[in-house]
């Protein structure tokens, strides 16, 4: 629809800022400069590319995360490694919904929500450890409960 190509012209538009973290930045730039041929994995393991709007600066910031499916919806685990914190795009997310989820050469227009209700999040959580094993480690080795966001597909 109308919106959506307004809304990704805006998203491309904006002034990218790449992520602190150096190889982070790298996979970001690898992946996207490829088209979605190359550096699509970590650890061997499938990777999507989040890419949301900075709630103080309103820039571009995109996110390597380990590539969870539920269906048609991507899992985002917002585990930071397990650190005590939640990372930085947790906040950038419950601030602006609205997200594109680069799958290798495919990018959807996609709308998150975080997952409150108990029994939803205990299925789509084991959805991701099973994805992504680490995960597990990283909630034992936390106090935080690890927030966890659907991304849904935009209705067109």
């Amino acid at each position: 629809g109308l919106t959506s190509n307004n809304r990704r012209e805006e998203l491309t538009m904006s002034e990218y800022i790449p992520n602190p973290s150096k190889w982070v930045a790298e996979q970001v730039e690898l992946y996207e400069g490829s088209g979605g041929t190359d550096g699509t994995t970590l650890s061997g393991l499938p990777v999507v590319i989040v890419t949301n709007r900075g709630r103080k600066t309103r820039a571009i910031r995109k996110t390597p995360l380990m590539r969870v499916l539920d269906g048609n919806n991507y899992v985002l685990v917002a585990s930071k490694g397990g650190a005590p914190r939640h990372p930085l795009w947790y906040h950038n997310l419950k601030a602006d919904p609205n997200v594109e989820v680069r799958d290798r050469d495919k990018v959807y227009s996609m709308r998150v929500r975080e997952v409150e209700d108990p029994v939803e999040k205990h299925r789509v959580w084991d959805i991701a450890v099973e994805a992504y094993p680490p995960y597990q480690d990283y909630q034992e080795k936390t106090d935080r409960a690890i927030p966890v966001f659907i991304a849904e597909p935009l209705e067109n």
